[in-house]
């Protein structure tokens, strides 16, 4: 009897490239598909924004444009979303695709990752918070739907990049039963890899859960969308007896290509949560019933007290040493 309790999650550091034409991306895919079913996985994990390779097979005058590209992808949509759905079916997995600027029938655009499932079903999440990039260079709007999806291990939930670095979103997932959540991100510096790994590693903490990040990486000096991803696959855990030390289960090689596989016990998050030796999930709601209490403006501060305090006790010190200095100079005249 299989062990759902236990799944094997897979998330790409996925190398960016340029591709050129439809059959070299699939072949890509594909070929990563069947590389991370060979190593067990169950549930893969594409990055955010990988599918912008496919600029490559229009024209230079589109594929240096960020606008043109936008518009241009769109004939590839169809195909792009019956690809990973026909991998997942075909190899029995779950599969989230590499995010895409969908455009929506008002002409707005979105950043949607498509979570395809073994039966041939497909869902999506939208990224729900923009970066200055996606709303100043690339005018993509932000979604509204904070989703979960069902997979035979269990609810997951999907945090595209930036996404990670809200609390509330994960929140929201966590409570609606999702164990696991995975970060699709895209990052053009390490500060940016950084703040993802970190917002990754802070939503497994609170929600005692899962969180697994998958990465862009490589040089794309050709695509104004893609120039260069920094990055790493990580999985992070909560931080308790059970997992590591650190809440850092596995870590991949910063900017090299590559699968990062993992297997993950979700028994064990459902344990930690009921008994751990803290109580983060559980204890949320705690800061319900706290209340910020503002500044008065009309009264001082403490501390403008203190410093006024202390300012005046320094001014007196001063005035006596000047009036002894002043008393010796005309008992020496």
């Amino acid at each position: 009897m299989h062990d759902y309790s236990l799944v094997t999650v897979a998330a790409s550091q996925y190398p960016v490239e340029f591709v050129g034409s439809w059959q070299r991306y699939t072949e890509k895919i594909e070929r990563m598909v069947r590389q991370a079913v060979e190593q067990g996985a169950e549930i893969l994990l594409f990055s955010e924004y990988g599918c912008l390779e496919l600029a490559s097979l229009f024209p230079y005058e589109v594929y240096s444009d960020l606008q043109r590209q936008l518009v241009a992808l769109q004939s590839l949509l169809s195909d792009f979303r019956n690809l990973h759905r026909q991998l997942a079916r075909d190899y029995g997995v779950y599969l989230v695709s590499s995010s895409f600027p969908v455009r929506l029938d008002d002409g707005t655009y979105r950043n949607r990752a498509y979570f395809c499932a073994p039966d041939g079903t497909l869902d999506y999440q939208d990224k729900l918070i923009m970066t200055r990039w996606e709303r100043e260079q690339w005018n993509i709007t932000p979604g509204h739907a904070i989703k979960v999806f069902r997979t035979r291990f269990g609810i997951v939930g999907i945090n595209i990049c930036y996404d990670s670095e809200f609390p509330l979103i994960a929140r929201a997932q966590a409570e609606l039963g999702a164990r696991l959540i995975l970060a699709p991100s895209f990052t053009d510096t390490l500060a940016g890899y950084h703040r993802v790994r970190i917002g990754c590693q802070a939503r497994a903490l609170e929600n005692q859960c899962y969180v697994v990040s998958a990465p862009v990486i490589g040089e794309a000096a050709w695509s104004l969308a893609l120039e260069r991803g920094h990055g790493a696959a990580g999985v992070f855990t909560p931080v308790d007896a059970g997992f590591p030390e650190d809440g850092v289960l596995i870590q991949g090689a910063l900017n090299q290509p590559q699968w990062l596989i993992s297997r993950l016990d979700l028994a064990a998050v459902d344990t930690v949560r009921q008994s751990g030796s803290v109580t983060n999930f559980a204890d949320w709601r705690g800061q319900d019933r706290l209340v910020a209490e503002p500044l008065h403006e009309d009264w001082l501060t403490p501390a403008l007290v203190t410093s006024l305090a202390y300012d005046r006790h320094m001014a007196r010190k001063v005035l006596h040493s000047t009036d002894a200095a002043h008393f010796a100079i005309q008992q020496e005249n």
